[in-house]
Formats: structure tokens, sequence, C-alpha cells
């Protein structure tokens, strides 16, 4: 295909920072996260993973189709994330210096299905075991309603790829994330569910 999955320099991703905040724009614009995103907040947003000691980018770039970036994730220590993000791990008793925190991975949907999500979930796995301390890597996914009415037909959630990868859900570990839902006028609060992945080590 052309396709390129690589970690790469925080300089790379800054010169590159509208490409990847438009990508994010487009993709979680999708169901489930129907997110009606602003290149303003959403370069605010990426600001954390620049200004956090290990904050990593792994991009899939088309090298076919004039080096342009077609995915995007992200990871860094749990210890490093904001305090909200946090806040439930250490109210149910977890150790945050032993997780790693898997942020946003999005793909244009022409490039699906093409094996790049398990490379980025390879190359973030990488980068987590890197860590002598961790022993844990997580990410967490937006709760919707079975009957939500902007759900497409034939829509199939990523609940059996995470655990083809061994992450499990866990139940009882959650946040709310705040966002502007498409066709709303306010943010509102969304509940984000925690998938976990134990390493033996």
């Amino acid at each position: 295909m052309g396709i390129v999955v690589r970690a790469v320099s925080k300089e790379f991703a800054k010169q590159n920072i509208l490409a990847i905040a438009n990508l994010r724009i487009k993709v979680f614009k999708e169901f489930p996260y129907i997110y009606d995103g602003s290149l303003e907040y959403e370069v605010k947003y990426l600001e954390r993973y620049f200004k956090a000691p290990n904050g990593h980018f792994i991009l899939a770039i088309d090298e076919n189709d004039s080096n342009i970036i077609v995915g995007v994730a992200t990871c860094l220590p749990l210890a490093e994330e904001d305090d909200f993000v946090k806040k439930s791990f250490i109210e149910n008793g977890y150790k945050i210096d032993e997780i790693f925190y898997f942020g946003e991975s999005v793909l244009l949907s022409d490039y699906r299905g093409k094996g790049l999500g398990q490379a980025f979930f390879d190359a973030r796995e990488k980068i987590a075991l890197s860590f002598s301390k961790i022993t844990t890597t997580t990410f967490c996914a937006v709760v919707r309603p079975t009957d939500h009415p902007l759900k497409p037909q034939k829509y199939t959630p990523l609940d059996g790829f995470w655990q083809k990868r061994g992450y499990k859900k866990v139940e009882g570990l959650t946040s709310q994330f705040e966002w502007l839902d498409l066709g709303e006028k306010n943010e509102t609060a969304k509940k984000m569910q925690y998938w976990m992945k134990i390493w033996n080590r």
C-alpha cells in the first residue's frame, strides 16, 4: 500500500499539527463520537502530548499519496495525563506509575481493515514496555446507547478487536469527558469506559 506507520518526533508532529488536528476532527465526527470539533480546540488539546515529557505520536503516512497523514495514535504514561483522567484510577486503587495510557487511534475510512489499527497498537505497546515500571496498558472508549438515533445500521463496535489484543473492559472504571456532539449547542459529559491489558513481566 505504501503506508508507513511509525513513531515520530514531537518536532515532526508540531510541523504537521494542523493535519493531525483536522484528521481527528474528521474521524471523530463519525459515530460513536459524533464530535463537532474545531481546529482551535484540537490544537489546544494536542498540546498535552507536547508538554508531557514522554508523550508520543505514531503516524500512518501514505507515501503513494503525497505523504499525507491518514492516521494518528498517541500515548503517554498515565502519570503524565491530566488529573481528571487519573482520578478514577486513583479512586479505584491503581498504581498510576505502573500504567501506560493510550489516547486516540484514528484512521481515515479508506485505510481501515488493512492492519493499520494493529500497527498502532503494536507501536504503542512497544513504547509502553520500554518503561521498566509499566505493568498495564489502558485506553478508554465512549459509551453510547445501543438505540442511539445516529448509530449507523451496519455499525460494528471495536470490542472484538480490542479483546483479541488482550484487553478487557474494567467494570466501574470510567471517566467523564466533555465535548460538543453534532447537533448540540452545548458540550455535554460522556461516559468513557476503560479497557486494560496486564503484562506479565
